[in-house]
């Protein structure tokens, strides 16, 4: 092909050598040639003008040769394409183009069609092949190459009228082969020594590789190397009383001998392919276990006892020792533990001394195998442990100030401030205070006398209490008050309480009671639920974490570990136990697959399966198991949220580390597998489990998904096994069935545990919560010892919180300063993460803050804009008939960058502290007690809740701290409301307490739903008894008495007659009000007085009110029953209303009104100036009418009733 050179240089066509380029053909056809017709199948707009020969043969295929020999091109206006001055293109195998882009100015291509030069002959030579291999193979030769070429036709006519093409269709050449070559390949491996000692020889050798035989390596094809040169041992030293000593000379081997081993779990299970071996040589394996864990040694002499190691993966190895009998067989039996990664069980205990002096610190870890080393840490840094040369334990000696915690006096003579609650109708003037400061001690520890200070545990400790205290006067406007105040604080032998642990243990699902349970602390068995579920644990007050498995031995209930909280100040926490209902058993066969759903829910798919392949069942002693097995699978699925009170444990694993870390459940299940006749429980072996990874809405948690198991004794889940990705065919419960995405994990089932599919959580933050004796949330009036518990709701896809489903839960007590919670938290979206809170006093619930009909962040306790951010909700936010004792947040981590999100509620994980020490005014929720009317005040202050705040002195309500007897009295009332009961206790008959005040108690009666116009109060009084010194009885002198316009009209016969055969007798000449002397002995309900003594006064309490509200001596009921177990009656009409008020008096008659209510006043004053000693009354303003009512007899009616309006009892 020949172009001009405009065209291929892309140059403009000015070239007088390229005007004539239509002109030049191919020599091997000039003169023999023609034009084809003109082709334009391409226009200059887009990009340019392409005249394509591929797209000409398209449209015009029979119109052009296969090998035109030349091309000429020209516009449309006929000018030649190397006239136009325009970048052009040709080939004769692509054809002819013109880009508009190339063009000068601008300007775009001309509109050109082209026409081809065609030969006329009809056949033709194709190209020439490749050559062809060489004839000869052999290295060194000569041989011949060929290469070949086609002639063909380019018109569809018969060969025979087609002229043959000129030349020859093949040709040949001259070829030779490489030379011959013959190389030593490369060395292998030395071979084994000759000899092991004394001197051997070793060979290696090499290949040699050649093209021909002709040709030979140059070489030897094998080395030969010295080896072995250490100096041979002695003859075996091993001297054999029996057998000869092995090979390794580590044993003697007594040929004929065997001893025959199994390995069990500790429940009994066998342990298959375990590694037994010596154990001075544990690495080499003598023999394993087969699957129903036998293993037999051979060659084991009865002489001397063969200590044995067995080994296998999850357990921990153990170490045994056997001994042949005289036939030379013998048995061993060895019991593998499964690991446990260790933790610490026993911190050390805070300790006080002097500086100078020396402390004893103990730590404890737990794990399987048990840990052997400790390191030791102050502030971070690492102590050297070959100066201090601890283990365990840590010495300190020369104690320094900088290595305490504050460096500051244990006891500062000078009490705290401490507010306490006055009554109702007690405002002191000038200040209009309803609290008054009677101080108290801080409970810390003192160093005291240390008889021996390198002791793990103190013994007799010292703690800062009441030196000394002082009576005053509490000015109430109308009366005074007395109050036994700390007047000076000092170190003296701390009062050890007592540290109680109940609750009542009922199903989750009818709150069915478990009867006669069994419960348990790690292996021990320490008590029985009873007939009601009920329970009561005592606890040591050296006790980290208390787990309590309780175990249902009629096998309706799965076992249930449960990691309870508890107050080491003594206070007794109720826990409501909630328990779940086995599933009924189904009948499989063991021979076959076997497939058990996860999940239940009506409508909802299942969350996974159990698949356990054919021939899987054993008995407990490793024997197959052949036939049908009940198998009862019971899951708690998290998507129902009635369920999380029933999960076991606390959801927490121990890492690498040591250290305890949260887990996010995806739902946790419980197996039992037992034979056709539902007596022996039978284990299982390869299990698999399948979750369904479309419940798992948070993509990042999918490949941290475990299959974990509870240990019933520490209440840690520990690792079973990974998840790997497998595809499965599943229904969605209905008639769909499609290919779905599964997590697979693989378990062996060896005893009766609970497995979870979890996954650890690292986005963690605190919750702060506080709790509060009324809706009017005030510092002062904060509630230690309140179990405020939080359940981490499961968020939908895309991060939106789904409140069906929950992840996991926590609980904390609240102390002086509330509590802090641990929850999940996500910084990137608010609403990832949601928590449903609520709070426990005993076995009442409280309220939560109000939500609605609009959120108040003043009543929250939460500001804004965070509140917004958080979305607080209370459980009746969207239905008022709801309960109101839960809330719900979003658990948005707090930005750092923003003021508002720095001071609460929510705090970072790594800024505990701050939440534990934060202020009053700092953001956090609230929750309050709902029991508005009841009001209890002590001339000696104590707080019920912590137990270490009891003092010793007469006047105390509570004599014996080691003993709480709580007294109640039930008083029915007749009338349309219910009315406020007070009850006045006074020393009776005691030389030190008689006619002093021991406290008031104040009681709102409480409606009987059956009994129309009907109530009901259970009083409590101050038990007779010893005193604190145990020396002499006091008789206590009650006086109780109704609020308003109230009489008695009724006295129990039993307790009429008890109270006039143990004298002294009050009288009882007002119809008011009731005056007795307590009794001594512990009557019960026939009497309407309700005893109980229990080593915690808000436990006696409580169970006294609940039998009180029974009216029986042994029941327990939270509904008012006032019909059974009563001891006084008043009657409780509603006053009507017949006179003038205040102000419509002022107007009718001011002069005359403003008289008498100065006449009040000087008569008011000359009552106070009369009360020289202190004294406390019944309803003060209500004893001050009828006490007027009595001066102004004679007086018109219209004086009478301005003075009994004057006297109105303050609501």
């Amino acid at each position: 092909m020949h172009t001009g050179s405009a065209w291929n240089s892309s140059l403009a066509g000015n070239n007088n050598n390229n005007r004539r380029i239509h002109r030049h053909v191919l020599a091997d056809t000039a003169g023999v040639t023609e034009w084809t017709s003109w082709f334009n199948i391409d226009h200059p707009g887009g990009n340019g003008d392409y005249e394509r020969l591929e797209a000409i043969r398209f449209y015009y295929r029979e119109r052009v040769c296969v090998r035109p020999s030349a091309m000429e091109a020209r516009t449309t206006d006929w000018v030649a394409a190397e006239d136009t001055g325009e970048v052009v293109h040709s080939s004769l195998e692509k054809g002819f183009w013109c880009v508009n882009k190339e063009q000068r100015h601008g300007r775009i291509c001309s509109n050109y069609h082209v026409r081809f030069h065609c030969p006329p002959v009809q056949a033709y030579w194709t190209d020439w092949s490749d050559w062809g291999p060489c004839s000869t193979e052999a290295c060194g030769d000569v041989g011949i190459q060929v290469r070949h070429r086609k002639c063909v036709s380019n018109q569809p006519v018969p060969l025979l009228l087609v002229p043959a093409c000129q030349g020859h269709h093949s040709e040949r050449r001259e070829c030779s082969t490489p030379p011959c070559t013959a190389n030593w390949g490369a060395w292998g491996r030395w071979g084994a020594c000759s000899l092991t000692c004394g001197g051997g020889r070793r060979i290696r050798r090499r290949t040699c590789g050649r093209t021909s035989d002709m040709v030979q390596c140059v070489g030897r094809p094998a080395e030969t190397q010295k080896c072995g040169k250490v100096r041979c041992p002695d003859k075996c030293p091993m001297v054999c009383a029996e057998g000869q000593p092995s090979q390794d000379c580590s044993r003697c081997v007594c040929e004929g001998n065997a001893l025959r081993g199994e390995v069990h779990t500790v429940t009994g299970g066998p342990v298959a392919g375990a590694k037994v071996g010596l154990a001075d040589r544990p690495a080499v394996t003598l023999a394993q276990t087969d699957p129903r864990g036998h293993f037999i040694l051979h060659g084991v002499c009865s002489s001397v006892p063969t200590r044995l190691s067995v080994r296998k993966e999850r357990f921990s190895p153990a170490l045994v020792s056997a001994r042949s009998n005289a036939t030379g067989l013998s048995w061993v039996r060895v019991v593998l533990a499964s690991t446990e990664k260790p933790y610490i069980s026993k911190h050390p205990e805070d300790k006080v001394r002097y500086a100078g002096g020396r402390v004893l610190l103990c730590c404890k870890a737990t794990g399987s195998p048990a840990p052997d080393k400790y390191y030791w840490y102050h502030n971070g840094t690492q102590l050297d442990r070959a100066v201090l040369k601890y283990e365990e334990d840590l010495v300190l000696r020369d104690l320094k100030p900088e290595q305490a915690e504050r460096g500051t006096p244990a006891c500062n003579s000078t009490p705290e401030n401490h507010l306490i609650r006055l009554p109702m109708d007690c405002v002191q003037p000038g200040t209009n205070s309803k609290s008054y400061n009677a101080g108290r001690c801080p409970h810390n520890q003192c160093a005291g006398s240390l008889d021996d200070d390198l002791r793990c545990r103190d013994g007799a400790g010292y703690c800062c209490g009441v030196q000394h205290m002082e009576t005053r006067a509490i000015d109430c406007g109308r009366y005074s008050l007395p109050i036994r105040a700390v007047k000076q604080c000092g170190c003296k032998k701390c009062l050890q309480p007592s540290v109680l642990v109940r609750g009542r243990v009922v199903s989750a699902d009818t709150n069915e009671p478990l009867r006669f349970g069994h419960i348990y602390i790690g292996k021990e068995r320490v008590g029985t639920t009873g007939y009601q579920g009920g329970f009561t644990l005592q606890i040591s007050q050296d006790t980290a974490r208390l787990v309590v498995n309780f175990v249902d031995p009629t096998e309706k209930f799965i076992d249930t570990p449960k990691v309870f909280i508890f107050d080491k100040r003594g206070g007794s926490i109720y826990h409501d136990v909630k328990v779940m209902r086995k599933q009924p058993p189904i009948d499989i066969d063991a021979g076959e697959t076997n497939t058990i759903q996860l999940g239940d829910i009506k409508g909802e798919d299942p969350i996974g399966q159990i698949i356990i392949p054919p021939n899987s069942f054993h008995r407990e002693n490793g024997e197959l198991y052949e036939g049908t097995v009940k198998a009862s699978v019971t899951f708690i699925d998290p998507r129902n949220i009635t369920t999380a009170a029933a999960a076991p444990g606390d959801l927490n694993f121990v890492d690498d580390e040591g250290d305890m870390l949260p887990l996010r459940t995806y739902g946790m299940f419980s197996v039992d597998f037992r034979d056709q006749s539902n007596k022996e429980a039978l284990g299982a072996g390869a299990v698999q489990v399948l979750l369904d990874t479309q419940h798992v809405k948070m993509e990042e948690h999918i490949p941290k998904m475990k299959l974990w198991s509870l240990n019933p004794e520490t209440g840690v889940w520990e690792e079973e096994s990974d998840f790997s990705y497998t595809k499965a065919t599943g229904s969605h419960g209905r008639t769909k069935r499609e290919e779905r995405t599964f997590l697979i994990g693989n378990m062996e089932i060896r005893e009766r545990r609970l497995f979870n599919l979890d996954v650890p959580e690292n986005r963690r933050c605190y919750v702060k919560v506080r709790a509060y004796m009324s809706e009017k949330f005030l510092a002062s009036e904060q509630v230690e010892g309140v179990v405020i518990s939080l359940i981490n709701l499961e968020p939908k896809p895309g991060f939106s919180s789904n409140p069906r489903a929950w992840g996991r839960f926590d609980s904390v007590i609240t102390g002086y300063n509330g509590a802090c919670l641990p929850a999940f938290c996500d910084a990137q979206r608010p609403d990832a993460y949601t928590a449903y809170v609520t709070a426990m006093m005993g076995g009442e619930e409280l309220e939560a803050a109000p939500s609605s009909p609009k959120m108040n962040p003043n009543i929250i306790g939460v500001s804004q804009p965070y509140l917004d951010k958080i979305d607080y909700q209370r459980s009746d936010h969207d239905d008022l008939a709801l309960k109101k004792t839960a809330f719900r947040i979003n658990l948005a981590k707090p930005n750092p960058n923003n003021v508002d999100e720095t001071n609460g509620p929510i705090y970072p994980y790594r800024n505990l502290i701050a939440c534990e020490n934060a202020e009053m005014n700092a953001n956090h929720f609230r929750f309050f007690r709902v029991e508005k009317d009841k009001y209890e005040y002590n001339v000696v202050p104590f707080q019920e809740n912590d137990l270490t705040t009891w003092m010793g002195d007469y006047l105390s309500w509570w004599p014996n701290p080691q003993e709480f007897r709580a007294c109640f009295m039930k008083i029915k009332v007749l009338g349309q409301k219910e009315v406020m009961v007070r009850s006045k206790n006074m020393g009776g008959t005691h030389r030190a307490t008689k006619g002093k005040l021991y406290g008031i108690r104040d009681i709102r009666s409480t409606r009987d739903l059956r009994e129309a116009n009907t109530s009901a109060a259970c009083v409590e009084f101050k038990c007779s008894g010893m005193l604190f010194d145990q020396a002499e009885v006091d008789r206590s002198l009650i006086s109780l008495l109704p609020q308003g316009n109230c009489r008695r009209i009724g006295i129990n016969n039993l307790l009429q007659e008890y109270l006039t055969k143990h004298p002294p007798v009050p009288q009882n000449n007002d119809s008011h009000a009731f005056t007795m002397l307590a009794p001594v002995d512990p009557l019960g309900h026939n009497y309407g007085i309700y005893t109980v003594t229990d080593q915690n006064p808000r436990v006696a309490k409580e169970i006294a009110i609940g039998r009180c509200f029974d009216g029986t001596s042994d029941g327990f009921s939270r509904e008012m029953k006032s019909d059974s177990g009563v001891a006084l009656t008043f009657s409780c009409p509603e006053r009507k209303i017949t006179r003038e008020s205040l102000f419509q008096r002022l107007q009718t008659n001011p002069g005359q009104t403003l008289s008498q209510m100065a006449r009040d006043m000087r008569e008011s004053e000359g009552l106070q100036v009369q009360g020289s000693s202190t004294q406390v009354v019944a309803y003060p303003s209500e004893q001050r009418i009828r006490s007027q009512g009595r001066r102004v007899t004679g007086t018109s009616s219209v004086s009478r009733r301005r003075v009994t309006l004057r006297g109105q009892i303050p609501k």
